[in-house]
């Protein structure tokens, strides 16, 4: 396994698909949390057209592409925030127009055909010591804006509404990541390819959702993904003689078919012990019984009274209803009434870090704790 890296051509796609790796989930985190999952699709269809002008003015087909896919990105966001456009017919139009364009261009030349597959698909014998420096660059410009930008990007694609009542540039801050998916479109399209590129921004993102709990760690796990598929593929796709685009997509779906396989095993256990301890869901307690002396759980002195031990919470019954202790958060709500009534508990709520708070909005924890779910 390990001579491949006796070849140049394979050091260079192996470095390239760890950049692809970091930089593709790294935009595509926020394209999900926005709901715009498509929308690197779109632009790589444009960068397509790009590529194909770049090839018939014996230009640099980078280049042209990232102009092309930068200003496609930046024509989308203006038609969804100020034309009367819908945005999806918007993202059709850049589809369809994209690759068009790219069929008539790349008609005048003919020779130019066979080049466009390494673009379409991903070669890693294409990429070169020139390509790998520009990927760089690219590449630290993504890390170096969404790590200025990170907690505003997030408060835009969380709610944009909320957002720009708080004074936020909202349409500035969607053309920033509509720039920042060009670049990474263009940065992925040696590697993965312009046709599949969007997959590894969305299913590293996907998997991410299914295993955290908040932004933050969605985040990192979706790069650790995306690495192991970018690198992991290449390297497959040299002992396998496949694709490399097409074999880094596979294995992307094939974590996520896992992934999701374990947590619908998981949550329907979790399902059968909540209804088997006469609970509704998380939180949700049927509680058919009213606890005292010789209830069977466990007694503990609170504040001068007694609370009883119940799946992890302290319950203290009060009259026509019981006190929930949370033993985390160290809250004490009235939550409902001991028969029939199904409470539900009530937990502190936090915000990105650096992001506008917005009063009274069940958004779940952010920073570390922000849920995406």
């Amino acid at each position: 396994m390990l001579d491949l890296l006796d070849y140049d051509f394979m050091r260079r796609a192996l470095l390239a698909a760890l950049l692809v790796g970091i930089a593709a989930p790294l935009v595509g985190v926020f394209l999900v949390q926005r709901g715009l999952s498509l929308v690197g699709d779109g632009i790589g269809h444009v960068a397509f057209a790009g590529v194909a002008v770049g090839l018939v003015t014996q230009s640099s087909p980078i280049w042209v592409a990232l102009l092309f896919a930068a200003a496609g990105g930046i024509i989308i966001e203006l038609v969804r925030a100020n034309g009367r456009t819908n945005g999806d017919v918007a993202l059709a139009l850049m589809f369809y127009g994209g690759i068009a364009l790219g069929v008539v261009v790349i008609s005048a030349a003919p020779r130019a055909g066979t080049t466009m597959t390494s673009y379409l698909f991903g070669a890693i014998t294409t990429t070169t010591a020139a390509d790998l420096a520009v990927f760089a660059a690219l590449t630290l410009g993504v890390l170096a804006v969404t790590g200025v930008l990170r907690a505003r990007l997030f408060a835009v694609a969380n709610d944009p509404e909320y957002a720009r009542a708080a004074g936020l540039p909202v349409l500035a801050l969607n053309i920033t990541l509509s720039v920042l998916t060009a670049v990474t479109v263009v940065v992925s399209m040696r590697v993965v390819g312009l046709l599949l590129i969007s997959a590894l921004m969305i299913v590293p993102t996907a998997t991410a959702q299914l295993l955290a709990r908040s932004f933050r760690a969605t985040t990192v796990i979706a790069v650790l993904i995306g690495v192991l598929c970018s690198v992991g593929g290449v390297a497959a796709s040299f002992t396998l003689q496949t694709p490399s685009g097409g074999t880094i997509v596979l294995g992307a779906i094939a974590i996520f078919a896992v992934v999701a396989a374990v947590d619908t095993v998981r949550r329907r256990v979790a399902g059968r012990r909540d209804a088997r301890h006469g609970h509704d869901g998380p939180g949700q307690h049927r509680h058919a019984h009213q606890h005292g002396d010789g209830c069977g759980h466990e007694v503990v002195e609170h504040d001068g009274h007694r609370d009883y031990l119940h799946d992890g919470h302290l319950h203290s019954p009060h009259g026509d209803h019981y006190d929930e202790h949370d033993i985390r958060s160290g809250r004490i709500e009235p939550v409902g009434a001991t028969t029939g009534a199904q409470p539900v508990v009530s937990a502190p709520v936090r915000r990105e870090q650096g992001a506008p708070a917005a009063p009274n909005r069940a958004a779940g924890p952010a920073d570390g704790e922000q849920e995406v779910r």
